[in-house]
């Protein structure tokens, strides 16, 4: 439930007492509740510990809810973890009590304090070790640890496969033998979120070059080119 459901995080389940217009008012549910099913709320290196308290907002009398809020009853992704501007050991110390207890206290301007449950699925995701990001004590309090292996080639070529599907494209098994050419010599390793982003790139090169809808070997070889970086000493320009 959600006392002001966010259409962001929130998707309402309808409800058969939304459609009833009979007037008993016997058993219906409080309408300043939306039942939603459980959110999934990501956030990356822009959280601070202010995101993680209440936020007033004096000039409608407002409150906004902190991250952990929003996914309560859901999942809350930590992405790029070690890479906020608070500091790991800083967010862990502002959770270290309500992983654990199941309840989170908020602040008010007031100063009151107040409880909430915490019934968050927190996911720390990091490509940092996790013994440089915080210590034994704060690694027993979350329970489950996960290496993320990179694909073989055949998990690679089954994401390939499945990036195609999504984007309505074809998908010609030999693609992926020209792609490894390219990756050998290089030495670059297979990644989950490759085929992706090369596919987009690619389709955005053939939209700019007017070419059909496709990802062909040249134009997967121009977003490889775009896409990774080498270590010539030439001046690069981001987008």
């Amino acid at each position: 439930m959600s006392g002001s459901s966010n259409p962001v995080n929130h998707e309402p389940i309808p409800s058969a007492e939304d459609d009833d217009q009979s007037l008993d008012l016997g058993l219906r549910h409080d309408h300043r509740w939306v039942r939603c099913r459980r959110p999934m709320v990501t956030v990356g290196g822009e959280l601070t510990l202010d995101s993680l308290e209440l936020s007033y907002n004096p000039s409608v009398g407002f409150y906004r809810a902190p991250v952990q809020a929003a996914a309560n009853g859901g999942v809350l992704v930590i992405d790029d973890f070690g890479r906020q501007h608070c500091s790991p050991r800083d967010l862990l110390n502002r959770w270290i009590v309500p992983l654990e207890s199941r309840v989170d206290y908020l602040t008010l301007q007031s100063g009151q304090k107040f409880e909430m449950p915490f019934m968050v699925m927190v996911i720390f995701a990091t490509n940092i070790k996790p013994a440089e990001l915080v210590d034994e004590a704060f690694l027993r309090r979350i329970h489950y640890k996960v290496f993320a292996e990179s694909p073989t080639i055949a998990e690679f070529t089954k994401i390939f496969e499945n990036s195609c599907k999504e984007r309505g494209l074809p998908f010609d098994p030999s693609i992926i033998d020209h792609l490894l050419q390219y990756y050998r010599p290089r030495k670059i390793a297979l990644r989950g979120c490759q085929p992706r982003d090369l596919i987009d790139q690619a389709l955005s090169l053939a939209e700019y070059l007017g070419e059909p809808r496709r990802v062909t070997p040249d134009l997967l070889d121009a977003a490889c080119a775009s896409y990774f970086v080498d270590e010539r000493e030439t001046p690069a320009v981001f987008a």
